[in-house]
């Protein structure tokens, strides 16, 4: 497969960006954005949206444990 042009990298970025504003607007319903998703993935490459959904969901959990915190999961009890 050859390397998208600057083009078809910008047409992807874009639908990119189109569907994350989507997902933000409806708490991340995939359905309400089926469509965004359907062009996102015509216009990337197969690697391309793998990597950027994955780059979206550690985005969300890093602003997760920013404004949440972070609480460690309990361990098992050690014997008395």
């Amino acid at each position: 497969m050859a390397a998208p042009n600057s083009a078809e990298r910008k047409a992807c970025w874009d639908a990119r960006d189109e569907l994350w504003k989507c997902l933000d607007q409806n708490q991340d319903r995939a359905s309400a954005c089926q469509q965004l998703q359907s062009q996102f993935e015509g216009r990337c490459p197969a690697q391309w949206v793998k990597y950027f959904t994955k780059r979206r969901d550690f985005l969300k959990y890093k602003e997760r444990m920013e404004t949440d915190g972070f609480s460690p999961a309990e361990g098992p009890r050690q014997p008395s």
